[in-house]
């Protein structure tokens, strides 16, 4: 039987296949390469050995999907698939509710009609909104700040309605906070299109010249040193995450779980920066613009729950991402 990975030629994704692939699961992925690269499983061949299926595919496409599932046996769908700036979230909120909200309805009525009901979703931290500090699973979801994250708890919602009316699904829902760094082979990693959102891609955009400075939104919060204060956790430590998930699930006869990845740490913007200057042996010039709206002082992830139930821990540091991100990028400058 098969595993179903939805956007696994993306970061995330293409992270968690590699892990999966490792595991000795057989993979299917489809992607629709919005904001991926068809060459990532060249790479992810590279890395394992062993080549995914893949299909070229929209999950919009309820007839496309249907192909996937008549030709192969899978149990199982890790779902990634769905645009991610929370910018353009604001700006295109119908465009995220369409891809994010329905996407995901058509993904499931086809896994329904199929008969597999087991499915790990990635969902993220801004379900809880300005809630708290300190994020617990059982705090349930807050007033989310934009389309992006209202749409992450649009679908926890339906997972958790879809569960309660057939009680044989097997959920997983797994909350990330800042996933960064890259695949210690240098081969995989982030490539984020046009200005990043997110810190880390803009500090390799900087670090690589391709944009002069970094503007750092607000010195004035209540933070160790004005700046904000965010849980970032290692990329392939997510993944891990995703494989002790399907382990979860492997062990339930139905239930719906939910879990965040994160470390437990905060990192200031600034405590990112000095640390990828220091360990890159690079400078990454910066100013201070105002705050952004929306954005919190600080938040990180209470990882307990995970650490019991999955038997999961983030074990890379804040060095190994700075560490890993510049070494993926010197290899894309380097054409390898």
């Amino acid at each position: 039987m098969a595993i179903l990975v939805t956007g696994g030629t993306g970061y995330i994704g293409s992270h968690t296949v590699i892990e999966l692939l490792n595991n000795g699961e057989e993979i299917v992925i489809v992607d629709n390469l919005v904001n991926s690269k068809k060459t990532n499983l060249d790479r992810i061949k590279k890395i394992t050995n062993k080549m995914p299926k893949f299909y070229k595919v929209d999950i919009l496409n309820e007839k496309e999907l249907e192909k996937v599932f008549k030709e192969n046996k899978i149990d199982k769908v890790i779902h990634f698939a769905g645009l991610k700036a929370v910018g353009e979230s604001v700006k295109k909120p119908l465009l995220y509710y369409q891809n994010n909200v329905t996407g995901t309805i058509t993904l499931l009525k086809v896994m329904e009609k199929y008969n597999c009901k087991n499915i790990v979703f990635s969902s993220s931290a801004t379900v809880y909104g300005t809630k708290t500090i300190e994020c617990k699973e059982e705090m349930g979801r807050g007033e989310t700040t934009n389309p992006y994250g209202t749409a992450k708890a649009i679908v926890e919602k339906i997972l958790e309605d879809i569960y309660k009316s057939d009680n044989t699904w097997n959920i997983a829902i797994l909350r990330y906070f800042n996933p960064i760094g890259a695949h210690e082979s240098g081969l995989i990693g982030e490539e984020p299109n046009g200005i990043p959102n997110n810190l880390m891609p803009y500090i390799q955009k900087v670090a690589a010249k391709e944009l002069p400075e970094l503007s750092v939104f607000g010195n004035d919060y209540d933070t160790i040193d004005g700046t904000g204060v965010r849980d970032y956790i290692h990329v392939v430590d997510l993944a891990k995450g995703h494989v002790k998930a399907i382990e979860k699930l492997n062990n339930s006869n139905g239930g719906i779980y939910t879990y965040n990845l994160g470390t437990g740490n905060g990192y200031s913007v600034l405590q990112i920066i000095k640390a990828f200057e220091k360990v890159n042996g690079i400078q990454i010039p910066y100013k201070i613009v105002e705050r952004r709206p929306g954005d919190l002082a600080k938040y990180y992830a209470n990882v307990s729950k995970a650490r019991e139930e999955l038997g999961w821990v983030a074990t890379k540091n804040i060095e190994d991402m700075c560490k890993d991100t510049w070494r993926y990028v010197q290899n894309e400058l380097n054409g390898k």
